[in-house]
């Protein structure tokens, strides 16, 4: 874990040009889109990013991001912590049109003006790291606390079919 704090901007451009590398953390608080999909604020987030230039002259920013946040299983609602890790090249352009003929292997960074917003960068990775859907393992998952049944330990028999009422609307049946 990181205990330097990760710059909130950087000049890109500039970092690339000289082929900066930063490090840091940062405070989920600090991630406004991202903390939403937290259960607790006191993730401590670590980023790393190496700015260079490659063969064509672009602009490239490796980012790896690792967390591990706290999150509501959705099974149980219970409290649960996740690891999170996501890395990516990202090529920076300035317009939608050079994004759509980068190469596959990177994916747009668009940037409207200096400096780049490192934090807003973060939050994006994270967003895209989080898991559709968090689920403790079975055998930690607390089901039943949430009011719904075991499924193994209720049987069908117990239950009455609503349709029954109907069975005696169906032609043929005398009752």
């Amino acid at each position: 874990m990181l205990t330097e704090p990760l710059p909130s901007t950087l000049d890109i451009r500039k970092a690339a040009a000289r082929g900066v590398s930063i490090s840091g953390a940062v405070k989920a608080v600090d991630l406004p889109r991202f903390l939403p999909l937290l259960a607790a604020e006191t993730a401590t987030i670590d980023a790393f990013l190496d700015c260079s230039r490659d063969e064509e002259n672009r602009y490239l920013v490796r980012i790896v991001v690792e967390a591990s946040v706290t999150v509501a299983c959705q099974r149980c609602l219970e409290i649960m912590s996740v690891p999170l890790r996501s890395e990516n090249t990202l090529a920076v352009v300035w317009t939608d049109e050079q994004a759509a003929h980068l190469p596959r292997h990177l994916d747009p960074l668009i940037l409207s003006g200096e400096p780049c917003n490192l934090w807003e960068l973060v939050a994006d990775e994270l967003i895209l790291a989080m898991p559709a859907f968090s689920y403790h393992d079975t055998d930690e998952c607390n089901r039943t606390t949430a009011g719904f049944a075991d499924p193994e330990t209720e049987s069908p028999e117990e239950k009455p079919n609503p349709f029954n009422v109907l069975e005696q609307l169906k032609p043929g049946n005398k009752h």
